[in-house]
């Protein structure tokens, strides 16, 4: 399911490069959803990139941490129902990144967005509270636990909403991510008492 998504979102993003009509019609554009009704937008413009290299880390990210994470789901659930969970979560995690700048941005003209970012974000984080002492890369480079990466994905996440502009959205970023670890929870409970415990069972430095 991973790779279905994956090849899904790079053609429509590949057809949005050439298409500007159809960049315009997918995007997260708050105003637009408020005044026309077009809350489909909450969901396309996961679909949808802004040029090849946004759309290669995104893309690149959902392969390193969506296949551990659809295997954890298929092993719990059934490869059937695992997959089709795992698809729902990414699609939902989506939609619930982009309702907090719709509410926040629906009256302003200005502000638009694209990317699977929010989606990519929650699908990290339930890898996260699978995986909180694996390793990974902080700015691709410096090797940090997951959960310290989490901590400050999550601290970035909320400076960049409040201090810097343009129309990456990092706060779809946060809620994305928070939105992950809520779906991971309630559609198994189970998920966070493993968490705390691998947390201190595994602490590298006791």
């Amino acid at each position: 399911m991973t790779l279905i998504i994956i090849i899904i979102t790079c053609a429509v993003s590949f057809l949005c490069f050439n298409n500007e009509k159809l960049f315009n019609e997918l995007k997260h554009y708050p105003v637009v959803e408020a005044s026309r009704g077009q809350y489909y937008r909450w969901l396309t413009s996961g679909f949808v990139h802004g040029d090849l290299m946004h759309l290669f880390v995104n893309m690149f990210v959902l392969y390193e941490f969506g296949r551990p994470v659809e295997s954890y789901l298929t092993y719990y659930f059934g490869t059937s129902g695992g997959s089709i969970l795992y698809l729902m979560t990414y699609l939902l995690i989506i939609v619930m990144g982009d309702i907090p700048t719709y509410y926040k941005n629906r009256n302003n003209p200005y502000f638009a967005s694209v990317g699977a970012s929010g989606g990519v974000s929650g699908i990290l984080f339930i890898f996260i509270l699978l995986y909180p002492w694996s390793m990974l890369g902080l700015f691709a480079i410096i090797p940090v636990p997951a959960i310290v990466f989490g901590v400050l994905y999550l601290w970035y996440s909320t400076w960049a909403s409040k201090n810097q502009n343009g129309n990456i959205d990092h706060e779809a970023h946060f809620y994305g991510a928070v939105a992950g670890m809520l779906i991971a929870v309630i559609t198994r409970p189970e998920i966070l008492p493993e968490f705390i415990d691998n947390l201190i069972t595994n602490f590298p430095l006791k």
